[in-house]
């Protein structure tokens, strides 16, 4: 990179890592962002001191045309008109993801998927922790990449969350151990439809070899055309039924087969997170930590202590008989059917935001089974309401604190109430987290702080 005229193309948390890791590199940066400069909440004060030359407001042309490497934020559509045209340009552009991986040695652990991935990752860094294996956990789940692996070597594993968006530029990167837990409807206001989506996930395969091992969900269909390409040995985890190589439940057992030994690596009362959708993400977990060197006596012991990350099914208080569950990380309809299908009980269902695209429609057969009033939030509320009319009552709430007052009203001791937007939060909120916090806030509203 040293002498090379980079121009970093989007600065929130990524884009300022790669800034970063360029100007170590030697080349010269300049970070475009089309936000205004106090609307971005990365330091760039400290970017500028760096010698990055910022340009915010818009994306420039001469500044995109003229560089010899464009890196792309996730957040950034590579499909815009101006990269399309540096594309026919031949000038090259690459990931944070990919530019992270070509300046390490490190062996990688890659993680996608529409649902779980924060989950997995963090299990598998900590069974990976837990055995004694050196390993970074970054990526999508909030600590950049080219942050924390330049320069590592071949002792460390990385295990890294990996979103679509940022798998669509990668070139070179290869991770040894792929694990692939599921693909639902998401992000249709990004991609041409589900096909294309599919296609941004299976990327996590592109490069590689025969001796690489790739974790697929025996459960999902989509998972299995993703990966019928794959060059890697297949290792499979399900819930629904026994495999021959690879984790699934058997009753109450979690197991994993592995050259024709099976081993119970723990009861499913032992694991402390709640969810159908977590024993999946447990099953995936343990099939690829054992991959990089885990055990399963590391797995049994993380499985039993891991708590959960907040916004995801996190229980906030019991109110009168009334649970109330912040699963705001809940953005994809997908998300909300296996968060619906955690709770047996009459369940008021918080969702709404910005929409993606989703077909709402596909919530119907599990909130007909399930919900007992629907409370809807932000832009998309009224496409969810036609998308539901007659499945549940429909409820409409101009905040988050009208919307849970909404929803005490209407709960009675032993019901659930759910935020799982089903939605992005950029209407309303600044981010899924700030959406979760406003939850939290007006559940505890009501108890008087406690």
């Amino acid at each position: 990179m040293a002498g090379k005229r980079v121009t970093a193309v989007g600065l929130a948390r990524s884009g300022a890592a790669a800034c970063r890791l360029l100007v170590a590199a030697g080349a010269t940066v300049t970070a475009s962002d089309r936000s205004q400069a106090e609307a971005l909440t990365v330091d760039l004060e400290s970017l500028r001191a760096l010698g990055v030359r910022l340009e915010t407001g818009a994306h420039r042309p001469e500044t995109i045309l003229g560089a010899d490497l464009l890196v792309v934020s996730p957040g950034v559509d590579v499909r815009m008109p101006l990269l399309a045209k540096a594309r026919t340009q031949g000038i090259p552009i690459l990931s944070e993801v990919e530019l992270a991986y070509r300046a390490c040695q490190a062996r990688f652990l890659g993680i996608t998927g529409t649902n779980g991935k924060s989950t997995t990752t963090t299990l598998v860094g900590l069974m990976l922790e837990r055995a004694g294996v050196p390993v970074i956990v970054a990526g999508n789940i909030g600590t950049a990449l080219c942050d924390v692996v330049p320069g590592l070597g071949r002792d460390r594993w990385v295990v890294a969350e990996l979103s679509s968006f940022q798998l669509e530029t990668i070139e070179t990167f290869r991770a040894e151990v792929a694990c692939l837990l599921n693909i639902t409807q998401n992000h249709l206001d990004r991609y041409v439809g589900l096909p294309d989506y599919v296609d941004a996930k299976a990327r996590l395969f592109l490069n590689q070899e025969p001796g690489d091992w790739a974790v697929l969900n025996a459960d999902d269909p989509l998972v299995l055309e993703a990966a019928a390409s794959a060059r890697a040995r297949p290792l499979l985890f399900s819930r629904c039924r026994p495999v021959e190589e690879g984790a699934f439940l058997e009753g109450d057992r979690l197991l994993l087969r592995r050259a024709g030994e099976t081993r119970e690596v723990c009861r499913v009362g032992d694991i402390r997170i709640r969810g159908v959708h977590n024993l999946e993400n447990a099953l995936a977990a343990t099939a690829a930590a054992t991959l990089a060197g885990g055990s399963c006596e590391a797995a049994k012991a993380v499985l039993a202590e891991f708590p959960g990350l907040p916004h995801r099914l996190e229980p906030v208080a019991v109110l009168g008989g009334v649970q109330y569950v912040n699963d705001s990380k809940g953005t994809s309809v997908g998300a909300v059917v296996r968060s619906l299908e955690s709770f047996p009980g009459p369940v008021i269902l918080i969702a709404g935001g910005r929409d993606k695209g989703s077909d709402f429609t596909l919530l119907r057969p599990v909130v007909e089974g399930r919900v007992k009033a629907l409370v809807l939030i932000g832009e998309a509320r009224e496409k969810i309401a036609k998308a539901l009319t007659g499945a549940a009552p429909v409820h409409t709430a101009d905040s988050m604190e009208e919307a849970v007052r909404r929803a005490r009203a209407l709960a009675a001791p032993g019901d659930v109430v759910l935020l799982s937007p089903a939605c992005a939060s950029f209407d309303m909120f600044r981010d899924f987290e700030d959406r979760g916090r406003a939850f939290t806030a007006a559940v505890r509203h009501l108890t008087g702080g406690r």
